[in-house]
């Protein structure tokens, strides 16, 4: 895979091509500069040292035998002993990442909410049973070694691997521990996916059975569809069920699991303070990768200035990068650039508009549903004048955002048009977004007048605060096209781990700027639609909740394809549930101290840089 910084905007960055040779470790690193005390309070870090990398060595057999010699006794000539293995370098020095928002560390899967969800995926503190390949659209064994379905897509077997030790001396991985840490996803309160793991690998009609300590056999209880399942197993998503420590949680408690977690990957926490850093440790003798650098910092720096200045002084070695800023990135000595083409998919949500009675049966509305805002309709019936009415408002909504003009000044020219969000690679099978969201302010305003809103009205949006390059500009930018046709907004700028509550509680009225990351199908974003989904796109409605799980549960690929375009029409026709934004690429700095790693970049969920333990010093 290459990754070439590619913009016809941007032709000075032609030659950052030649970042993309093989990774080569250096015979030294330049000293990072010292942490000063601002912008943000940092704990003190081990001065990088310089490991020479080494290239493996060959040892000679030493097995072969010889012919019979009459030799005097007893002084046969011992076996030469073999030559020492070759010495591996010990992670030394400090990698510095320079993030927006950390929040506090967070590592069980049943209380982990946003952004931790992400940074412990991304980092990997945590590992899970597969690993999602973006090039090929597949996830492979991870923690499993390997896994059989069976003929009617009903019967799934685990075998997990016998060699993964636990941080924190908690001793092997074994199949209790899978089971306890996906049990812990679907009874999440917060896990967007909690439903999906309950139904699926703790379904009542179905059984679970552990043959021996490293099988895990789970009869679904029906047929499904590989891709909901295949989603849980395939790091580094945000939905992925990782594994834990059952034995810490048992003998340490909720807490000290939640906050000192005991987990597989090649990076342990060490330290952490809410608002301030995270900081992680290689775990040496890793059975799939041991990191370069000792010392894994993460530092929340929530100024995209302060992070630049940061990064110009050599105390970051990376950091969470507007895409503005390249000129200023380009202008350091020895930096160089990633780029990741198509990493992240932006697109509006709209609220409010929930039409099945809520989870508890009784009938009740949820508190977000409000038929007052002029985005959701009285009525259900897509053929009523209430509903015509709020169709109206939406599309004049989405119509009157000019798209391109967003991906020329604030992506500058690093992204595309997209129809759906959640339909990121998929986009052959949906109409082009210029014909379906044309540019068109004048006839928006004729659309609100239709509606019955001439002078407009007042609309929350809130920008889904994730990573992503240029979510906020990009969600201002929305904002400003809506006052430009008479939409008074009202424009949420807070942390994502307040507004996500919201979300799930069904309480929040407005729209949502949203990024996401690469679906294994679009089905998998359109399972936050349903009524019985932990996380709540804020919209569902009796023929999205017959069509989304059919689709979720056909073993045909062909009839799942059919129903999840079946499902798009109905989006796009009725313009509701999202709208599609963009697709954009995602671009990070490489400090002068480190190599560029592209080779090794963990497809999947692409809105936070990933590959840690990749990271060699230059």
């Amino acid at each position: 895979m290459k990754h070439l910084l590619r913009n016809p905007k941007l032709m000075i960055l032609g030659p950052l091509a030649l970042l993309l040779a093989a990774l080569v470790a250096c015979g030294s690193s330049a000293t990072a500069t010292p942490v000063p005390a601002a912008p943000t309070a940092m704990p003190a870090a081990t001065s990088p040292a310089s490991p020479t990398a080494m290239a493996p060595t060959s040892v000679p057999s030493t097995g072969g035998g010889s012919a019979a010699t009459t030799v005097p006794a007893p002084t046969a000539q011992p076996t030469a002993a073999p030559p020492p293995p070759p010495s591996v370098p010990k992670p030394s020095g400090t990698l510095r990442v320079g993030q927006k928002e950390l929040g506090p560390y967070v590592g069980n899967p049943m209380l982990i909410g946003n952004p931790q969800i992400f940074l412990n995926s991304a980092i990997p503190i945590t590992e899970t049973l597969g690993m999602y390949n973006f090039d090929n659209g597949q996830v492979g064994p991870m923690l499993a070694k390997s896994w059989d379905i069976s003929a009617d897509g009903q019967t799934w077997t685990f075998h997990i691997r016998d060699d993964v030790e636990f941080h924190k001396g908690f001793g092997r991985m074994t199949v209790e521990d899978v089971v306890f840490s996906f049990d812990q996803v679907a009874n999440s309160e917060k896990h967007a996916r909690s439903a999906n793991a309950k139904e699926m690998f703790f379904a009542e009609n179905g059984s679970r059975t552990t043959p021996d300590d490293f099988t895990w056999v789970v009869d679904t209880g029906e047929p499904f569809s590989s891709i909901p399942i295949l989603e849980l197993l395939g790091t580094p998503r945000a939905v992925a069920a990782w594994v834990v420590s059952k034995k810490q949680w048992d003998q340490e408690g909720e807490d000290e699991a939640n906050f000192n977690t005991a987990a597989t990957g090649p990076w342990e926490i060490d330290e952490a303070e809410t608002g301030s850093f995270w900081r992680m440790k290689a775990v040496e003798g890793h059975w799939r990768k041991t990191p370069a650098f000792a010392e894994l910092l993460f530092q929340e720096i929530p100024e995209e200035s302060a992070r630049l200045a940061g990064f110009k002084t050599g105390i970051l070695d990376t950091f969470v990068m507007a895409l503005d800023t390249i000129t200023e990135v380009e202008s350091v000595k020895g930096a160089q650039l990633m780029q990741v083409p198509n990493a992240v998919q932006a697109g509006i949500n709209f609220y409010g508009q929930l039409y099945v009675p809520a989870r508890d049966g009784g009938g009740e509305s949820w508190p977000a549903y409000n038929p007052d805002n002029p985005w959701v309709s009285s009525n259900s019936d897509i053929t009523s004048p209430e509903w015509a009415d709020a169709r109206n408002v939406r599309l004049a909504l989405s119509i009157a955002i000019d798209r391109q003009s967003i991906i020329d000044n604030l992506l500058l020219g690093f992204g595309h048009q997209l129809t759906l969000k959640d339909w990121m690679g998929f986009e052959d099978r949906l109409p082009s977004p210029q014909e379906t969201w044309p540019y068109d302010p004048e006839r928006a305003k004729r659309l609100l007048a239709e509606a019955g809103f001439p002078n407009g009205f007042n609309i929350t949006l809130t920008p889904a605060i994730r990573g992503a390059p240029s979510e906020v500009e990009a969600c201002e930018a929305v904002a400003q096209f809506w006052d430009a046709i008479g939409i008074n907004v009202d424009f949420q700028n807070v942390p994502y781990g307040t507004y996500r509550p919201t979300a799930v509680a069904r309480t929040y009225e407005g729209v949502s700027c949203h990024n996401v990351g690469a679906r294994l199908a679009p089905i998998q974003g359109m399972a936050s639609f349903l009524n019985s989904g932990n996380f709540s796109w804020g919209s569902e409605h009796p023929i999205t909740e017959d069509l989304i799980p059919r689709a979720q549960k056909s073993v045909v690929t062909a009839e799942r394809i059919a129903l999840e375009d079946e499902i798009a029409a109905f989006y796009i026709n009725e313009v509701f549930g999202e709208t599609g934004l963009y697709v954009v690429d995602n671009v990070w700095p490489v400090g002068p101290n480190i190599n560029p790693w592209d080779d090794f970049i963990k497809q999947g969920d692409l809105r936070q840089i990933n590959g840690f333990e990749y990271m060699t010093p230059r």
